[in-house]
């Protein structure tokens, strides 16, 4: 038993980067520079995904009659961004490739400042002394983010044919491999997540990710597939930075289960709105080509 929980922490943790390192197969510098070389574009996406979730999170919680450590739990997905899932979410809605990729690494490089800013801002609004420490971030976002990502690059760049084949393969490794991490996590924590469903939890929670993704449909710009790579972007967060985050300030199990409760009402959430998009896309095509 001891093994397994040792074993959960660094399957999970392997697994989301390998979801980075499918991406770093797949892409190249261009991509990479995509939203950096356009200001608008980078600016809309920091509002979307750094501003507006924790704002509008913060105002939920703050309505909601809950425990403390449910409120934490919402907060610290919420200022949690990067999903490791987005860059294969948005290219399956046939999603511009460079803006998918080059929002995703434009976002995990700005996290490094980001998420200590709003953590300390939202403990001190709400009477907390909570702190985090850069290199806690540091460390998340090198492991799980840039060091995949830059083996991907760099494989890329010395065999562009084996990283063509290869990269699907590992990201649907990978996306087997976080679903048999969580697994565990979500059976220790069934319990206490339960109890937010009908508390008022799970309203907010899905009122906070529905806000989120209009904000980011919204800021897409006059694409629609860029709109919905933003909104998926703005929506769902990334649960391996969230739950480092309660790691280093609680053990309370009522923070993952809000943590696991708000992954999932994202994915769930997104789904009508990717089916939405796919038959608007898929109208449009039809109606050009009539």
């Amino acid at each position: 038993m001891e093994f397994i929980k040792q074993l959960v922490p660094l399957l999970l943790t392997g697994s989301l980067a390998g979801l980075v390192l499918a991406v770093g197969l797949n892409t190249d510098r261009g991509d990479m520079l995509y939203v950096f070389r356009r200001p608008g574009l980078l600016g809309r996406a920091v509002l979307a995904v750094m501003v507006i979730p924790p704002l509008i999170a913060g105002v939920i919680v703050w309505l909601l009659p809950v425990a403390p450590a449910v409120k934490a739990g919402i907060m610290l997905m919420a200022v949690a961004p990067v999903p490791p899932l987005v860059p294969g979410k948005e290219l399956g809605l046939g999603g511009n490739k460079a803006y998918a990729y080059g929002l995703y690494v434009a976002m995990a490089l700005l996290t490094i400042i980001s998420v200590p800013l709003v953590f300390d801002t939202a403990s001190r609004l709400f009477g907390r002394h909570d702190t985090v420490q850069v290199v806690t971030i540091l460390g998340t976002v090198f492991t799980g983010v840039i060091i995949p990502l830059v083996i991907g690059l760099v494989v890329r760049h010395l065999a562009p044919a084996f990283a063509s084949r290869i990269w699907r393969w590992v990201y649907r490794l990978s996306m087997l491999l976080v679903v048999l991490a969580f697994v565990p996590i979500l059976a220790k924590v069934w319990g206490p997540m339960m109890h937010l469903v009908g508390n008022g939890t799970l309203l907010g929670i899905t009122v906070v990710v529905l806000i989120c993704q209009a904000g980011g449909h919204f800021l897409g710009g006059p694409d629609k597939m860029d709109r919905a790579t933003l909104a998926t972007a703005a929506s769902v967060r990334h649960p391996g930075i969230a739950m480092a985050l309660a790691s280093a300030n609680t053990t309370e199990p009522r923070v993952t289960a809000a943590v696991l409760l708000f992954l999932l009402v994202g994915l769930i959430v997104t789904f009508p709105y990717t089916m939405w998009v796919k038959r608007s896309a898929r109208a449009e095509a039809a109606a050009r080509q009539a």
